[in-house]
């Protein structure tokens, strides 16, 4: 019986810790301005690709585009 009074406490506790600390889920940083950082880098690796995409089919002796 000992312990499953003592696996009480624990999870008793240790509950009891979790709602005490309530400011887990907050950043400095607004989701918001992670979102746009993402999209603005992304937007930076896709014309970087469409560019290297552009030079390397330009540079194909007699192309001509369809």
């Amino acid at each position: 019986m000992s312990i499953l009074s003592y696996l009480h406490v624990v999870v008793t506790t240790r509950l009891a810790e979790l709602r005490r600390d309530s400011e887990r889920g907050d950043s400095p940083v607004p989701t918001a301005v992670i979102i746009a950082g993402l999209v603005a880098v992304a937007m930076a690796v896709t014309a970087l690709a469409l560019t290297k995409a552009n030079n390397w089919m330009t540079g194909i002796p007699n192309h001509t585009n369809p």
